[in-house]
C-alpha cells in the first residue's frame, strides 16, 4: 500500500509576481479581442454580433412581427454571452438609437432613449427587430460564407464574423475601451464609403488622399458641421489618427424692432442636449458668456435651441464664437482607426488598410458562397441524373423494387448509381411518375449545368470575382446611398473661422475691485477700491495676507512656494461680503504649497522671485502667464526650500537681509532676467536663509517700518556690495523681524 501524501506535497509553489503577470495578460487579451475592439471585417465587436444572429435565429426580420427585448437578451446571454443583461441591453438600445448609429441595425418599438439623455425603458417593455441593414450584414450565413465557433458551453455555434455585404465599420464607426489601447471610429455615409471601395477596385496603388476625394470626412448621425481642414483630415485618415472638430448648426430668425435670436437645429455627435443646455446655463450665470441674454429649449420632433442675444447690436457671429469656445457646441471628435485585423490582432490602420481589408473579406465570403453553392449544384445534378437514368428504365426499375428484397444493391450495380442517387429513386413518389416530370428535370438539370459552368468560371478569373464584388457594393450604394432618405449626407463641411478669435474677456464689463487673500489661501474681492479695510472679516483662525487694487478685466498673479506661477481673470474671483472661497478651487495648487505673492498683470513688468536659499533671478511678465488650472513652473526649488520672494521690479538696487540678520545692498544689474530656472546666489548664508527683498531707487534710499511708521535710511555705504556678499548687520533701529515691512 503506497505511502499517504501530505497536505503540503499538494500544494505547488509559484512566483506571484509570475502569477500575476501571466493572468492579467489573459485578461488584457480577452478585454481588448472579446469586448472592445471591433472586428476590421464586419465592423462589430462580439457582444454586437451574438445580439444579430441571436435575432436571426428569432427570426426578427424586418417583414416580421418585434419581439421583447428581454426576449432577445435571455437568449443572449443564455446560449452565447454569459454577461450581464443589462450591458447587452444598453448595447442593443445603441443598435437602435438613431442619433447614436448612422445606420441602425435594430429597428426598436418603444422608448429607446433620447437625445437628450434620458434612458430606455425596461427591457421588459421594449421590442425590436432588424434592419434591412443588419439583414445585409448577414446575408449568406448560412451558406458557409464564414467561419463558425462553439459556443462557450459547447452546445451550440456562433458566428466569428458575419458576411458583411454591407461596410459597417466605417458606416457606423465604434468606440470602446480596452487594457492599454482603446477606438474611436466616427461614422460615415455609405455612398462615399461605395464610391471609394469601387475605386480601390479600379486603382489598388492609389493613395490616402486620393480616397480621401471619395470620403471628404465622417458623417455624423447628428448632424453638425465640420471645421478642420482638409490636410488634417487626410493626415487624419493617413496615420490612423487624429482629430476632427464640429460645430453646432445655426441660424438666425429675424424678429421684430430689429431684434432676431439663434436657433440651434444641429448638435456635435455625442453631446447630450440637455447637459449642453445645462452648461451653457452654467457659464451664463458664471458670466462666461457676456454676449448671450437668455437660453430655452423649443424642440419637439425636431431639434430647435433658441439663444437671445444680450443686445441687438451684439454680432451674430460674433456670439456663436463666444459659445463655440466655451461650450460643446464645438467639440473635437478624436479619431482613432484601431481594430482587430482578420487574424485578431489589434492594429491601427489608415483608411485604405480598413477598406482593403473589407475588399478581403467581401472577397473571401464571394469564393466560401460559390463553392458552397457549386457543392449545393454538384449534389443536385447527382440526384437529377440518377432520376433521369429511372425514367430511361422505369419499368425495370419498377420490376426490381416489386420483386427484390434489396432492391438498393441490385441497382447500383446495374446502372452504377450512387448510394445518393438510389435512394432518391426509392423515394420518389408515384405521383412523380408523370412525362412531364422528365422533362422537367432535364430543364432543372440544363439550368444547373449551366450555372455550374459559370461559377466555376468565376472563381477561375480574379477579374470576374472583383466584378462581382463591385456590383455587390453598387447594389449597396443604390439600396442605402443617397437615393435613400436614410443616406443623404447629413455633416457639412465649412472652412476654418480665419481672424475670428474672440476673446471673451474683452467683453467683461470694467469694474474696480479690492482683491483680498487670506493667510489660509481664501480670495474673494468686494466692488470698489476699498480705502480702509478695517473691518473685514476672515474666518474664524484665519488672518488677511494680501490685499490689492484691480479691475475686473485684469489677471491676477498668484506665486507659490514650489515656485509656480498662476492666472486667475479678476472677474471669476468670488465677490461678496462672505469669506469667499479657497484658492485651491480655482487653481491646481499641491497640497504642500501655499500663496507667497499676490499681484496684478501688467504689460512690461518684471518681477524678482527667489526662494530661501539665496537664489534667484528677474523674470518678465510675459512668461509667468499661465493658461491652464495647473500653472507655469518658474522658479526651480531644490528640496528643503522654497519660494519666499515676488517683488516688482521698479528701481536700480536690491536690498536683501538673511535670517542671520546680515543685510546686503547691490545692484539690480547684476541679476539676469531669465524665463526660468533655479537663478544666480542673491546673498550668501552661514546659517538660516532668506528673510525679505526689497527692490529701490538707491538716491531716495531704503525705507521700512517701525511702529507703524516708515523710517529711511540715505546713508547705505557700508552695507552696498556686490550680489553673492555675506552683509553685515543693519542700521539700528531696523525691525527685529528682519522684514522690511516691520
Amino acid at each position: 500500500m503506497p505511502p499517504k501524501q501530505t497536505r503540503e506535497e499538494h500544494i505547488n509553489v509559484v512566483s506571484f509576481r509570475t502569477t500575476l503577470e501571466e493572468k492579467y495578460l489573459a485578461y488584457a487579451l480577452s478585454t481588448i479581442t472579446s469586448r472592445s475592439l471591433p472586428d476590421v471585417r464586419d465592423g462589430l465587436k462580439p457582444v454586437h454580433r451574438r445580439l444579430l444572429y441571436a435575432m436571426l435565429q428569432l427570426k426578427l426580420d424586418p417583414k416580421s412581427g418585434y419581439k421583447k427585448c428581454a426576449r432577445v437578451v435571455g437568449d443572449v446571454i443564455g446560449k452565447y454571452h454569459p454577461h450581464g443583461d443589462v450591458a447587452v441591453y444598453e448595447a442593443m438600445v445603441r443598435l437602435a438609437q438613431t442619433f447614436a448609429v448612422r445606420y441602425t441595425l435594430v429597428e426598436g418599438q418603444g422608448n429607446f432613449g433620447s437625445i437628450d439623455g434620458d434612458n430606455a425603458a425596461a427591457m421588459r417593455y421594449t421590442e425590436a427587430r432588424l434592419t434591412e441593414v443588419a439583414m445585409t450584414l448577414l446575408d449568406g450565413i448560412d451558406e458557409d460564407t464564414v467561419a463558425f465557433r462553439p459556443t462557450y458551453d459547447g452546445e451550440d455555434a456562433e458566428p466569428m464574423v458575419l458576411p458583411s455585404a454591407f461596410p459597417n465599420l466605417l458606416a457606423n464607426g465604434s468606440e470602446g475601451i480596452a487594457v492599454g489601447m482603446a477606438t474611436s471610429i466616427p461614422p460615415h455615409n455609405v455612398g462615399e464609403i461605395c464610391d471609394a471601395l469601387n475605386y480601390l477596385i479600379g486603382h489598388p496603388d492609389c493613395t490616402v488622399a486620393r480616397l480621401v476625394k471619395h470620403i471628404p470626412g465622417p458623417d455624423f448621425p447628428t448632424g453638425g458641421v465640420i471645421i478642420e481642414p482638409e490636410a488634417s483630415i487626410t493626415a487624419a485618415y493617413e496615420t490612423g489618427r487624429g482629430a476632427i472638430r464640429v460645430r453646432a448648426c445655426w441660424e438666425k430668425e429675424e424678429l421684430s424692432h430689429g431684434l432676431y435670436q439663434i436657433v440651434i437645429t444641429e448638435i456635435p455627435y455625442q453631446v447630450a442636449k440637455s447637459k449642453l443646455i445645462e452648461d451653457i446655463a452654467e457659464k451664463f450665470k458664471e458670466k462666461k458668456l457676456p454676449l448671450l441674454g437668455n437660453i430655452r429649449d423649443e424642440s419637439a420632433e425636431e431639434m430647435r435651441v433658441v439663444l437671445e442675444p444680450k443686445s441687438r447690436s451684439v454680432d451674430p457671429e460674433m456670439l456663436m464664437e463666444s459659445l463655440f469656445k466655451v461650450t460643446d457646441l464645438e467639440k473635437r471628435f478624436n479619431m482613432n482607426l484601431n481594430v482587430l485585423n482578420a487574424q485578431g490582432t489589434p492594429q491601427v490602420m489608415n483608411l485604405k488598410d480598413i477598406l482593403l481589408a473589407f475588399l478581403d473579406h467581401r472577397l473571401d465570403v464571394l469564393v466560401r458562397r460559390t463553392n458552397f453553392r457549386l457543392g449545393k449544384i454538384a449534389h443536385r445534378l447527382e440526384i437529377l441524373e440518377g432520376l433521369l437514368v429511372a425514367y430511361l428504365n422505369l419499368d425495370e426499375v419498377i420490376r426490381i423494387i416489386r420483386q427484390e428484397d434489396e432492391p438498393k444493391p441490385i441497382m447500383m450495380k446495374k446502372w452504377k448509381l450512387s448510394e445518393v442517387q438510389v435512394e432518391s429513386i426509392l423515394n420518389m413518389r408515384l405521383r412523380s411518375l408523370r412525362k412531364l416530370e422528365e422533362f422537367e428535370i432535364k430543364g432543372e438539370h440544363n439550368a444547373l449545368s449551366k450555372e455550374q459552368k459559370e461559377l466555376k468560371s468565376l472563381l477561375a478569373s480574379d477579374e470576374k470575382c472583383w466584378i462581382k464584388i463591385s456590383e455587390e457594393i453598387k447594389d449597396i450604394k443604390l439600396r442605402f446611398g443617397a437615393k435613400n432618405p436614410m443616406g443623404k449626407r447629413r455633416t457639412e463641411f465649412a472652412d476654418a473661422p480665419v481672424g475670428k478669435v474672440i476673446d471673451i474677456e474683452a467683453f467683461v464689463e470694467k469694474e474696480p475691485i479690492t482683491i483680498f487673500c487670506s493667510k489660509m489661501g481664501w480670495l474673494r474681492a468686494v466692488r470698489g477700491h476699498a480705502a480702509d479695510t478695517s473691518d473685514t472679516k476672515y474666518k474664524e483662525g484665519d488672518e488677511g495676507r494680501f490685499q490689492l487694487h484691480g479691475q475686473t478685466t485684469d489677471k491676477l498673479l498668484l506665486f507659490a512656494s514650489d515656485g509656480r506661477f498662476y492666472t486667475l481673470p479678476c472677474d471669476k474671483i468670488p465677490r461678496g461680503k462672505g469669506q469667499g472661497e479657497p484658492v485651491r478651487l480655482m487653481i491646481d495648487l499641491e497640497n504642500d504649497a501655499d500663496i507667497v505673492g499676490m499681484s496684478i498683470y501688467t504689460e512690461g513688468a518684471k518681477w524678482l522671485v527667489a526662494s530661501s536659499g539665496g537664489k534667484g533671478f528677474v523674470v518678465d511678465a510675459g512668461e509667468v502667464m499661465a493658461q491652464t488650472r495647473g500653472g507655469k513652473q518658474i522658479l526651480t526649488v531644490p528640496d528643503g526650500q522654497k519660494a519666499v520672494i515676488c517683488y516688482p521690479v521698479s528701481g536700480d538696487h536690491v536690498a536683501i537681509i538673511g535670517d542671520n540678520r546680515k543685510l546686503l545692498v547691490f545692484p539690480l544689474s547684476q541679476i539676469p532676467p531669465m524665463k526660468k530656472g533655479m537663478g544666480v546666489t542673491l546673498q550668501k548664508y552661514k546659517d538660516g536663509g532668506l528673510s525679505d527683498l526689497q527692490v529701490f531707487n538707491l538716491k531716495e534710499g531704503l525705507s521700512w517700518m517701525v511702529g507703524g511708521r516708515v523710517r529711511v535710511e540715505t546713508d547705505l555705504k557700508p552695507w552696498v556690495g556686490n550680489r553673492a556678499d555675506a552683509g553685515r548687520l543693519p542700521p539700528t533701529g531696523f525691525p527685529r523681524s528682519n522684514k522690511f515691512s516691520g
